[in-house]
């Protein structure tokens, strides 16, 4: 396969703008590159609207911030650590909405600390950031493997440019770092590249695809041959997401091997709003328990309040799904169905998941609020509500030589994890500097950032 090495950029494609917070989104997809390395292309994208215009000679321009840093997630050692100002013509054009860019890397086996952020170049406040654990595993030369599947808003083969920075295999592939498709954008473009198929067998290799639902059914299915005359061949095609209703979905490709009879499989989640196809009404028990149940009539601010005190725990398409509902039955429906899926004892009335949970965020608010934030959005109640109550605490709260800080010990997590806070203002506005806890803030410098000398 075809690689080069990518430099941040940008292109202008279709987008679909969200309400209120900035609308800054990546995804990410790894590919074969040798036996020790894999390659890893992450994807991004601003909404311009979020950005604010600025006038030149009558023209308006906006100009996004992006920083990227990526360490290794055992010894925190740094592979990247960038920033990029990308400016750009504000465009009226609709079509013209969203800057999306990719950056390619070459990274040898291990477990990865991603740290992605989007700002506003002329308005600071206005950003989002993106925490995110990557594990990459070289791909076995001595197996059929499968990549990551690449979702994308189009995929162009004739007249490909070749300069793009989205050219790979002689094609053109605008990914979707969304990972949302809609009424106004209903084509999922996927690619995917499938390697190491030995020949030496007459029979074909068979690819599967399936889209299920959120309830796991199957809502399309599609079966092709391959040939094994090529030992490594790429796959890419579109699935029409029109007829389908407003749901999140997962995308799985598999590739069965009749030879060794051996199936290999990748998957994508994704989210579809298409609220003018009816989601088909079933009548089954859990209508009945939504029915009778605490969400039914829930008024809608105090639903949105309920999401965002449950967002630590939803995944990132559910936290764009339930950014895009529009009615209130929705909301309500999401947030039954959210909770329920969480309820590990379904032979009680109660939800014992969720009234921990939300005792957890009470305390939080009772124990870790601010002057200016309540307990649950400090990091202190994040780290609580997530994992719990510590098994011990050690407080330094009077030293001469360091700012006041607290070390949170959880013994049973990754066989003994830290959280250390920092009060900086003096304000008991601690703030999360360092854990050795996968996916959490990493820096092992910290004590020298709370130092008085």
């Amino acid at each position: 396969m075809i690689r080069k090495v990518l430099f941040i950029l940008f292109l202008s494609c279709l987008s679909l703008s969200a309400q209120g917070e900035m609308d800054f989104n990546f995804d990410y997809a790894r590919f074969n590159a040798d036996s020790a390395t894999v390659y890893l292309e992450l994807y991004y994208s601003f909404n311009q609207d979020d950005l604010k215009r600025i006038e030149i000679d009558n023209e308006f321009y906006v100009e996004a911030q992006l920083s990227i840093s990526m360490k290794k997630a055992d010894s925190g050692e740094e592979l990247l650590s960038k920033q990029w100002n990308i400016p750009q013509k504000y465009s009226e054009v609709q079509q013209e909405k969203n800057l999306v860019g990719v950056l390619g890397l070459y990274v040898e086996a291990g477990d990865y600390q991603l740290h992605i952020a989007g700002a506003d170049k002329n308005n600071p406040d206005v950003k989002k950031a993106f925490d995110e654990k990557i594990s990459v595993h070289p791909f076995d030369k001595n197996k059929l493997q499968l990549s990551d599947i690449q979702l994308s808003t189009k995929i162009i083969r004739e007249n490909a440019n070749s300069n793009s920075i989205f050219f790979k295999n002689n094609l053109e592939v605008i990914p979707n770092p969304q990972i949302l498709f809609s009424e106004t954008m209903p084509v999922l473009y996927y690619y995917l590249e499938v390697y190491n198929i030995k020949n030496g067998s007459t029979d074909n290799i068979v690819l599967e695809n399936n889209l299920f639902n959120s309830n796991g059914v199957v809502v399309y299915d599609k079966k092709e041959e391959m040939s094994r005359q090529q030992p490594n061949i790429l796959k890419y095609g579109f699935i029409n997401l029109q007829k389908y209703p407003t749901d999140t979905y997962n995308f799985e490709i598999k590739v069965r091997d009749n030879a060794n009879k051996e199936i290999y499989a990748s998957s994508k989640k994704f989210y579809l709003y298409n609220p003018k196809v009816a989601t088909p009404v079933v009548v089954k028990k859990l209508d009945l328990d939504f029915v009778s149940s605490e969400f039914a009539n829930m008024a809608e601010e105090e639903c949105d309040d309920i999401f965002k005190k449950s967002s630590y725990i939803a995944s990132r398409e559910e936290n764009k799904a339930y950014g895009s509902l529009e009615t209130i039955e929705n909301k309500r429906e999401f947030l039954f169905k959210f909770w329920t899926a969480r309820d590990n004892n379904l032979n009680t009335p109660q939800n014992e998941t969720k009234d921990d949970y939300f005792k957890r965020v009470a305390y939080s608010d009772e124990n870790f609020s601010s002057f200016s934030l309540k307990g649950w959005k400090t990091d202190r109640g994040r780290i609580y509500i997530m994992y719990g109550k510590p098994d011990q605490v050690d407080r330094y709260v009077n030293r001469t030589d360091t700012k006041p800080y607290e070390i949170w010990y959880y013994n049973d997590i990754e066989a003994g994890v830290q959280f250390i806070f920092a009060d900086y203002t003096g304000f008991s506005s601690y703030e999360l500097i360092h854990s050795n806890k996968l996916g959490e803030v990493f820096d092992p410098d910290w004590t020298s950032k709370i130092s008085l000398y």
